[in-house]
Formats: C-alpha cells, sequence, structure tokens
C-alpha cells in the first residue's frame, strides 16, 4: 500500500551558490558521513560531478521527507538519512537513529531514483507499507 509519494528538483547552480556562501559547510550540513567521504571523492575527481551528487542528495533527501509525509522535521534530519548506492548502482535510502526507528515502526520500505542533467538534479520517493507497524505509528502528515 502506498503511504506517500515525494518529488524534488533544484538548480545545480543554486547548490554552487550556497556552497561559495558556507564555504563548503553546507555538504557537511545536508550528507551523512558515508555520503560524505563520496561526494569529497568525486569532488576530486571532477568539481561538476561532486556538485551534481550533493544536488542529488540534496533533492533526494527533500523528496524523501515528502513520501514519508514528515517535511523536515524531527525525526527527519539532513544526516539521519543517507542515500547510497547498492553493488547493482541502485540508490537506496538508509536511515540512522530515531528515522530508523520511526520508519521501522512503520512498516515502510522507501525507494529513491536520483538523476542530474547539467543544470538540474531531480529525485523522485515512494514510501511503501510493507509489513506490519511494529509500534505507534500515524497518517503521514498533511503539508
Amino acid at each position: 500500500m502506498i503511504y506517500g509519494v515525494g518529488t524534488d528538483i533544484i538548480q545545480i547552480d543554486r547548490v554552487q551558490g550556497v556552497m561559495e556562501r558556507t564555504r563548503g559547510r553546507f555538504a557537511e550540513k545536508v550528507l551523512g558521513p558515508r555520503e560524505l567521504k563520496i561526494y569529497h571523492a568525486r569532488k576530486a575527481r571532477s568539481e561538476k560531478r561532486g556538485l551534481a551528487f550533493l544536488a542529488t542528495r540534496f533533492a533526494a533527501k527533500e523528496a524523501f521527507s515528502k513520501a514519508i509525509g514528515l517535511g523536515m522535521r524531527w525525526p527527519m534530519t539532513w544526516r539521519a538519512m543517507e542515500l547510497l548506492n547498492l553493488p547493482s548502482g541502485e540508490p537506496t535510502p538508509q536511515c540512522t537513529g530515531e528515522l530508523a526507528d520511526w520508519v521501522r515502526e512503520r512498516g515502510l520500505a522507501i525507494r529513491v531514483s536520483v538523476s542530474d542533467e547539467h543544470d538540474y538534479a531531480v529525485a523522485f520517493a515512494i514510501a511503501e507499507r510493507t509489513g506490519q507497524p511494529t509500534g505507534p505509528q500515524s497518517e503521514p502528515a498533511s503539508n
């Protein structure tokens, strides 16, 4: 059963502007530790690919937060969900801490797809109730 759907699109130039204004701290705020390691490796090879990675992860977190119905409020935080890739290349959200508990309590599985082109990064997320909730549950919040 579909629990929620979320999407986000962002101009990569806007991410670049925020990175310049924050002297790079924006990446530290948005990316979890495993994502940050990948970001730095990609940025070392190509500034453009590093920015695209950061933009897709930002969009993924926004889409994910909409799909679960919380937006960016506790327990959903920037670093509580990391979008990592399986060996096949498929992106998969990895939640930690209270967000992981929140998702598990509701029996949710979330799929995320990301893409980027020269100017834009886009993400789409679908949250599905796949199992029996394991704790207190609520319906998605209305935004």
